[in-house]
């Protein structure tokens, strides 16, 4: 039997070529002249915003470094964690649709796409983090001290 948890932290690397992919974009003016510069900022945001989207489908009843899991173990660290992400998806979503349905710049409008995808990918990094969130809360969960996920 396929275990579907695992196939799609499996498919989660695939957060990591488009990171690399958005990393060339950011990087190609500094190459090729920034007389493109603009469109390349919509690829690194579009192809970022793909990779944060992809990077929600790890496993959440692990953590991955000490420092992630010091702040889901930390109902305070935690919120305020939670909060933020919050308020980075709203930031992004509208800011996108403002520059889309405001802006008269072409080059604003296409920002603005790669923009609301980003912020789309937050939304769903959000969801990941409230679940993060409620598998290592300390005081919901005292037993569990580790990364191992409860048995059942």
């Amino acid at each position: 039997m396929i275990d579907t948890r695992a196939l799609f932290h499996k498919i989660s690397y695939l957060q990591y070529p488009l990171f690399a992919v958005a990393v060339f974009y950011a990087f190609k003016p500094y190459i090729v002249g920034f007389d493109t510069v603009w469109a390349n900022l919509n690829n690194v945001l579009v192809f970022g915003g793909l990779g944060i989207s992809l990077s929600t489908l790890q496993d959440t009843t692990t953590t991955q470094n000490e420092f992630s899991r010091r702040i889901w173990q930390s109902p305070t660290k935690g919120k305020i964690a939670l909060i933020l992400i919050a308020a980075m998806a709203f930031l992004f979503v509208f800011i996108g649709f403002f520059g889309i349905y405001v802006s008269h710049s072409p080059i604003l409008k296409e920002l603005s796409l790669g923009t609301i995808v980003v912020g789309i990918g937050v939304i769903g990094l959000l969801k990941a983090a409230i679940e993060m969130f409620e598998n290592h809360r300390i005081d919901k969960n005292p037993v569990n001290e580790g990364d191992d996920p409860p048995s059942s």
